[in-house]
């Protein structure tokens, strides 16, 4: 290809890039905005602003608070419940907590946990816990749902003590 169909292409395509965006004109009459032609429906609408954004947004701090989508009583039980087992990775934004192996007091198996607080709410179904022991077998679900219940009672200890009933 020669440099003059090179350098066509090249316009052409820039061309099309801009023309699909930038450059808008407000072609809003009153029949956009519910007003006209006699209808029964009559508002008035005010046009949203835009902000104009760019790619170097990506890079700038952000003043921004992040808002956590979990419940501090239940994660905070979670912790303290199962302080026996070593951490391995917190991650409050998304609510999961999982832990290495390790054996409760008084107990002869060693159990490892992920914990999953999916909601804000002091509810059961706000915690979902998933226990596996080291030779690989599953852990009874009576023992899974010990640990929740423990996890939940202490949660509910928690928010009494700080006086939000």
């Amino acid at each position: 290809m020669n440099s003059v169909a090179r350098f066509s292409i090249s316009v052409l395509a820039l061309t099309a890039l801009t023309a699909c965006g930038g450059f808008r004109q407000n072609s809003q009459s009153a029949d956009d905005y519910g007003q006209g032609q006699g209808g029964d429906t009559t508002f008035t609408a005010t046009p949203v602003q835009e902000r104009e954004t760019t790619i170097w947004e990506i890079f700038a701090p952000s003043n921004e608070e992040v808002e956590l989508k979990v419940n501090k009583y239940i994660w905070t039980a979670s912790l303290e419940t199962l302080d026996f087992l070593p951490i391995e990775s917190v991650d409050p934004f998304s609510g999961v907590i999982t832990t290495g192996y390790g054996t409760p007091p008084g107990g002869g198996q060693s159990y490892r946990a992920t914990i999953f607080v999916r909601d804000p709410a002091l509810d059961a179904r706000s915690l979902h816990v998933a226990m596996q022991r080291r030779n690989g077998r599953a852990v009874p679900d009576s023992t899974v749902r010990a640990v929740e219940d423990a996890i939940l009672a202490r949660a509910r200890q928690l928010r009494i003590r700080d006086g939000r009933f």
